[in-house]
């Protein structure tokens, strides 16, 4: 991580991965930026192409994935290739798959040009595509050799993007650290100009917190799934959407709804709620949907989350800031009574 490493992309390939070709994974956003910089660091068309895929959740396929994995095959990639995921979330989870996938597995680089994919995406070794029952139903656990976060590729992130990946910095200091939580209000007008030194410390320490928890649950069979906090919720808010709400726009107002839940739930201190909110807002995230969503259709989009257990729709909540709850059988997820959970998204996201 730091400032400049696309530059030095050559010499960090080579020294975690021995290979004689590369399959560089990129987006319509992304490719025109980066593109020809990455295939000249990596030794030209000799040993490397580039795979372009339109941008956009929507495009995060089997489809998308079947397209690339069969340009490599025609192109003759074989066991000794990496594949460099160059882009933001939606690019590092489908080239992830496709090295896990492709001749059984190669190696990946993950190369994240968005915030949000520094901070949480990037790391942890989650892969996989959408289907049209939900979002990552399909994937596999696949760790990079080496992850190369360039935080000068945050210069080029619209607005919009800045402000969605520090829903994840947020959602780390909520679930593993209230110190840096509020730390990161003292940050927000730095990270939203772009300040290169605060966005180093932002992914600094939340690439910390993750890596901390997924080393003790790598497949999310236990303590992992406290970095589910607001996705339950927020996943089912993209879908309804269509995806024109950003992964952390959702993931804020799910954060928001899943406080909210386990506080009727009399698990969660009421005051996370109202810190939550102050700290959406001065990322200049959202703490109201702007059109309205019905409850029942959040609900069926929630019953098809990758995250339910024997049918039922599962919940990581806070106990305070900086601590998860774990319920007496010692699952770090509750299930929740759906007259629970229906009033609560009426009463966040319905406008009357």
């Amino acid at each position: 991580m730091g400032d400049g490493l696309l530059s030095d992309l050559s010499s960090l390939a080579n020294q975690h991965s021995r290979t004689d070709r590369y399959a560089v994974i990129t987006d319509s956003n992304v490719g025109p930026l980066y593109g020809d910089k990455v295939i000249t660091q990596l030794g030209g068309q000799e040993r490397s192409s580039l795979f372009q895929f339109p941008a956009g959740e929507q495009h995060k396929t089997r489809e998308t994935w079947q397209s690339i994995t069969d340009q490599m095959l025609a192109a003759s990639f074989g066991r000794d290739t990496t594949v460099i995921a160059l882009g933001g979330g939606v690019v590092g989870d489908l080239a992830g798959f496709v090295a896990a996938t492709y001749l059984r597995g190669v190696p990946h680089i993950q190369v994240p040009t968005s915030l949000l994919a520094m901070i949480d995406s990037s790391v942890g070794g989650k892969t996989g595509v959408d289907t049209l029952h939900g979002k990552n139903l399909v994937g596999a656990f696949h760790q990079p050799v080496v992850v190369v976060a360039d935080v000068s590729t945050i210069a080029t992130l619209p607005a919009s993007h800045v402000s969605a990946g520090m829903a994840e910095a947020i959602k780390h200091g909520a679930v593993a650290d209230a110190a840096y939580f509020r730390r990161l209000l003292g940050l927000s007008d730095r990270v939203l100009e772009r300040d290169p030194t605060a966005i180093t410390e932002v992914v600094k320490r939340s690439v910390e917190i993750k890596a901390d928890v997924v080393s003790q649950d790598e497949r999310e069979h236990g303590k992992r799934t406290v970095l589910n906090f607001g996705h339950t919720i927020g996943h089912a808010l993209e879908a309804v959407s269509g995806y024109e709400l950003l992964h952390g726009e959702a993931v804020a107002l799910g954060m928001l709804a899943e406080a909210e839940l386990g506080i009727r739930l009399t698990i969660t201190d009421p005051g996370v709620l109202a810190e939550l909110k102050e700290a959406l807002s001065a990322m200049k995230l959202p703490t109201r949907l702007a059109t309205s969503a019905e409850p029942d259709t959040l609900l069926k989009a929630m019953e098809q989350d990758k995250k339910n257990r024997q049918g039922s729709v599962r919940f990581a909540l806070p106990e305070r800031l900086g601590n998860m709850a774990r319920d007496p059988g010692g699952s770090w997820t509750y299930s929740a009574p759906e007259p629970v959970v229906s009033g609560v998204l009426a009463h966040l996201f319905k406008h009357k």
